[in-house]
């Protein structure tokens, strides 16, 4: 099992290197076509994922995508207005067919995997975008692994005992340690390519730090899905990871915040 998520791991690090250096179209559309497979993964949960509900959603991720690239609609929020309508035509005139809580899922889906990890191509944008959009990576995976590695070490205190009894009070400290380390050798290492001074390196050490303690509430929002529904993994498509949702939770909600933080840095 560890080896197959180990191997599982270097395909997926070397995709996302192929991936962020390729940027523009073939990041987005890659981009778009995991989200759209998160999407499934996170609507067959609910139990709608082949529904006309579901189409709309993954519609929509669509038309999002395609207008961040060339922005035919100026206020992306009416691209949501339109899709929240469309769901709601659906629920209504199909009614009893669909429940609320369904409907309120393929909106949530939509906006939580698809419009959330948009940012890593939002990132690739920027200037300096190259470098930048690895912190992503560097941030949820590697505070990931940090965090494995100090609560396997020392961790005592339980984090969320009832929510996820392996993770550890030390083994987060350690995360977000790992993290805004790991943020400042790269910056360090590439700091002539990104232009960097010694301040705009600590500052975005410090960005990472919040950005690692961030993504572990994506991480624990995933798996208090799964509990809500009894479900060990949200797919099997990442030999030894699961699925798409099980390998991006914190990435999901990290790029935003990176994204937000560098563009005012």
């Amino acid at each position: 099992m560890f080896r197959t998520r180990l191997l599982s791991g270097i395909v997926l690090v070397l995709l996302a290197l192929v991936l962020i250096i390729s940027g523009h179209e073939v990041l987005l559309f890659s981009t778009l076509a995991i989200s759209c497979i998160g999407m499934f993964e996170l609507y067959r949960v609910f139990q709608v994922q082949k529904s006309l509900l579901a189409g709309i959603g993954y519609l929509s991720a669509v038309v999002y995508y395609c207008n961040l690239r060339w922005n035919f609609v100026t206020d992306p929020v009416m691209i949501f207005m339109a899709f929240l309508i469309l769901l709601m035509f659906v629920y209504v005139f199909s009614y009893p067919k669909y429940k609320a809580d369904q409907l309120m899922a393929v909106f949530f889906g939509m906006f939580y995997v698809a419009v959330m990890l948009s940012y890593v191509y939002r990132i690739r944008e920027l200037d300096r975008g190259l470098y930048l959009a690895f912190l992503v990576f560097l941030c949820s995976w590697g505070c990931d692994t940090c965090a494995y590695c100090v609560g396997v070490l020392i961790g005592k205190h339980k984090m969320s005992p009832k929510l996820s009894p392996k993770k550890s009070v030390e083994g987060a400290v350690g995360g977000v340690a790992g993290a805004a380390l790991l943020t400042a050798l790269y910056c360090f290492i590439f700091r002539e390519q990104m232009h960097l001074e010694s301040v705009e390196i600590a500052i975005l050490a410090g960005i990472a730090a919040i950005a690692g303690l961030i993504s572990m509430v994506g991480d624990l929002t995933a798996s208090a899905i799964k509990r809500n529904y009894d479900i060990k993994d949200y797919g099997k498509l990442i030999p030894g990871h699961g699925g798409i949702l099980d390998r991006f939770d914190s990435m999901i909600i990290t790029a935003p915040i990176i994204y937000y933080l560098a563009l005012h840095m």
